[in-house]
């Protein structure tokens, strides 16, 4: 049975006048993109297009494919068909794309702000030192704000840019702003932070500490040693529930150390 593909749908609804599609393809490299677009992959390029009117030139490059009754016709990709794919190259359990593949796309890196953050939760430059213990809900955004730059700083020192923190991952709708209620707010972002350090330096407790600054005066975290038959042993102690204290001496001692 012949079955009309996504690509194929979306060329010929660009094909339509004044038409034009965004065809997305999310976590593009954990498939065989290469083998996946076929010979598809040369018709890709912009050069290698119909033109605007959808009529071929000298450079337009066709591939075969069947049409609905079986038979193998020549295509070719309209000028206003646009291919947008997005993949985190921090990812572990994928292999590197093929540079045949990359070439053909314009790169486009997307990078924490620490300016949206402060934007979100009405914040100023951030230059004064932040209070011993939180008077207002800007005192807890301000040092999740600066708790999360921070470590960004110390992921990219550890293990490179990409598995840096994006700033969305504080960002749970409206912020509110009475006191205890943006302890709520901030604990599910920064339960997400915490995860994701501890994912990003699996089996290196020290890492984790390093990141998280462990054993800083005012937080709960500690990096404890012992001995276990004869052989040390390092732990990271962090409570899973934090108080709201809690919350803010770990997100002080972060911005501070």
């Amino acid at each position: 049975m012949v079955s009309r593909g996504t690509l194929y749908r979306a060329a010929e609804h660009a094909l339509t006048d004044d038409g034009a599609a965004l065809m997305i393809v999310d976590e593009i490299n954990r498939g065989p993109a290469v083998a996946a677009f076929g010979p598809s992959l040369v018709a890709l390029e912009s050069d290698k297009r119909l033109d605007t009117d959808g009529k071929p030139t000298q450079e337009t490059q066709t591939f075969e494919l069947l049409d609905d009754n079986g038979n193998v016709v020549d295509y070719a990709l309209p000028a206003h068909l646009y291919v947008l794919g997005a993949m985190n190259q921090a990812d572990t359990s994928v292999e590197a794309m093929d540079v045949a593949f990359l070439r053909r796309f314009a790169p486009f890196k997307l990078k924490p702000s620490g300016q949206t953050l402060r934007s979100h939760f009405s914040l100023g430059s951030g230059a004064s030192p932040l209070p011993a213990a939180p008077a207002s809900a800007s005192d807890y955004y301000e040092a999740a704000v600066t708790a999360w730059e921070m470590v960004n700083q110390r992921l990219t020192l550890g293990r490179g840019d990409a598995y840096q923190i994006g700033h969305g991952t504080l960002m749970n709708g409206a912020p509110p702003t009475g006191l205890s209620e943006s302890a709520d707010y901030l604990r599910i972002g920064w339960s997400s932070v915490r995860q994701h350090v501890e994912e990003v330096f699996f089996g290196d407790t020290r890492g984790i500490a390093a990141v998280l600054s462990a054993n800083a005066a005012g937080s709960p975290y500690k990096l404890t040693e012992s001995t276990f038959a004869g052989q040390p042993v390092v732990q990271f102690d962090a409570p899973d529930d934090l108080s709201d204290a809690e919350l803010y001496g770990v997100l002080r001692s972060i911005s501070t150390t």
